[in-house]
């Protein structure tokens, strides 16, 4: 998810060969932050079903957990560097154990979502920390480019096993048992770091950017409200226009913050490159679209078509696990195909992959459908998350490659926020609208009209789809629900086609291959 802002020079010097325990320690952390991050996925259905959550209530677990990672993450590279690694390592996997703890303890959703939130404080830890951790112990760049690949590999593999506990735990326990196995990997990680790694830190040149961590997170936390809650509380909503306002506010602050600062948080001049910035927004808009497609498909399988947890599973193990096969060939292409055209390709796949899933019916209940677009997913997500850094990297000079690369990780990991912020909302409003016409159309009895609308302005049309589905008096508006959320989400995996083949056309239209030679002017 994320790499330091600097290589440690240490590491480019020649040093101590990287010890097996701070390998283990380091490949552990990043599994397990990936772990933490991907199990809510396969659980939605059961939230719905147990939790009740009502509007967008169910969005925001996802949002929780995924929020501080990609504000904060930055920040704990910067920490790392300042107060050591070891530290951040033990104290993150402590930190993601406790929020996992509070996680099957909670009885509401509310409870949830702060679970959610400290296991994510824990996860923005690790990302940058782990990989940090590793390359500072590396003697020579070979061997940094060897356990940045392995890092690579582990990250892959939590996106593979997550959903691998989620189903097993939900199939024959409960929804409970998940997050009690990550919690217990969360632990052995915190172990292995406090017992096995080394500490390194790199202080040197290195300070606090307080006003730019304020202002980002202000903006950002606000500009996600806004876009959840504005399609159901209304635009013209008071705290959804003062949230519209701080994110403003904040994000003009943030811009001002690092500006003036010495030790700025991001190094905006880097977008000065037109290159640069053009693979930016392909990143953001990019990994956008795959998270809001992973999004779409635990909603379908879950809430909407009451399917067993194995089921979501296996699609996630779709959506990932052709990633985590892929690596050894990823790499050979990356040596020997342009970045851009990788990435254009990849782009293109997750394009096409939507666009099948948005044309599949609601009202069939089978997986096999979902097999093949799944896959076309998965597969473009594979070479795409392999060449996006890549291809940022490539178009800046050389002593620019470590600040565009965490810059990369941070706009990366904004887009995964995005993806169920935005496909929740659109998808969830028009599949309100949906049902309204078509309830005001149906042949129903009046009460019994009455009773749909009421659930819908309680708890939208997921609210109305599981009432209706438990209570036999309520079973004629089930088929009405589910056909609104069919078509809401179906919606949903067509704004994602639409964003990845923008990204794609960028990729291939827009990135020049030696737009590096383009210096970035000082900034001030």
């Amino acid at each position: 998810m994320a790499t330091p802002t600097h290589a440690p020079a240490r590491a480019a010097q020649g040093g101590p060969a990287l010890r097996r325990g701070t390998l283990v320690a380091g490949l552990l952390a990043v599994c397990t932050a990936q772990i933490g991050l991907a199990i809510p996925a396969t659980l939605n259905g059961l939230f719905q079903s147990q939790l009740h959550p009502v509007g967008s209530q169910l969005t925001w677990i996802s949002d929780a957990f995924l929020l501080p990672v990609a504000v904060l993450e930055l920040t704990f590279g910067l920490l790392g560097d300042l107060l050591g690694r070891k530290r951040l390592l033990v104290g993150g996997a402590a930190l993601l154990a406790v929020g996992e703890i509070v996680s099957t303890t909670a009885n509401g959703i509310h409870q949830l979502w702060v679970g959610q939130a400290l296991a994510g404080l824990g996860a923005a830890a690790l990302f940058p920390t782990s990989l940090a951790i590793l390359a500072a112990g590396a003697a020579t760049t070979a061997q940094r480019a060897k356990v940045v690949a392995l890092w690579a590999a582990l990250l892959s593999t939590g996106g593979f096993v997550a959903p691998l506990i989620g189903g097993i735990t939900a199939t024959y326990g409960s929804w409970r048992w998940a997050f009690v196995v990550v919690t217990l990997i969360g632990a052995a990680s915190a172990l292995t770091s406090a017992l096995c790694a080394d500490e390194s830190r790199a202080p040197e040149g290195r300070s606090l950017d307080l006003p730019g961590q304020l202002t980002i997170g202000v903006g950002l936390f606000a500009l996600l409200y806004a876009i959840i809650q504005g399609p159901e509380d209304g635009w013209t909503a008071t705290p959804v226009l003062i949230a519209l306002v701080l994110a403003v506010l904040g994000l003009a602050g943030f811009v001002a913050a690092e500006l003036r600062s010495s030790s700025p948080l991001l190094r905006l001049d880097l977008f000065r490159n037109r290159s640069f910035a053009v693979a930016s927004v392909i990143t953001v808009v990019g990994m956008f679209s795959f998270l809001g497609t992973a999004y779409s498909v635990s909603i379908r399988l879950g809430p909407v078509q009451e399917l067993p947890p194995m089921r979501t599973a296996l699609a996630f193990l779709l959506l990932n696990g052709i990633a985590l096969a892929m690596l050894p060939v990823t790499h050979r292409l990356l040596n020997a195909v342009a970045p851009r055209l990788l990435l254009g390709s990849g782009l293109l796949l997750i394009a096409a992959g939507n666009y099948w899933a948005a044309a599949l019916p609601v009202h069939d209940h089978s997986f096999l459908p979902l097999v093949a677009p799944l896959a076309l997913v998965g597969l473009g997500f594979a070479v795409t998350v392999s060449s996006v850094t890549a291809t940022a990297v490539t178009t800046v000079p050389p002593h620019l490659a470590g600040m565009a690369s965490a810059t990369t990780n941070l706009l990366r990991d904004f887009g995964f926020t995005l993806g169920p912020a935005v496909i929740g909302a659109i998808a969830l409003s028009r599949a309100g609208d949906h049902f309204t016409s078509t309830l005001g159309a149906a042949d129903l009895p009046a009460p019994l009209k009455g009773a749909g609308t009421a659930l819908l302005e309680e708890g939208g049309p997921l609210a109305v789809n599981g009432a209706s589905a438990a209570s036999p008096k309520l079973s004629a508006l089930h088929p009405l629900a589910e056909s609104a959320l069919g078509t809401g989400y179906s919606l949903g995996f067509a704004v994602c086609g639409c964003a990845a083949l923008v990204a794609a056309l960028l990729a291939l239209l827009a990135l020049r291959g030696r737009a590096a030679a383009e210096e970035p002017a000082p900034v001030g």
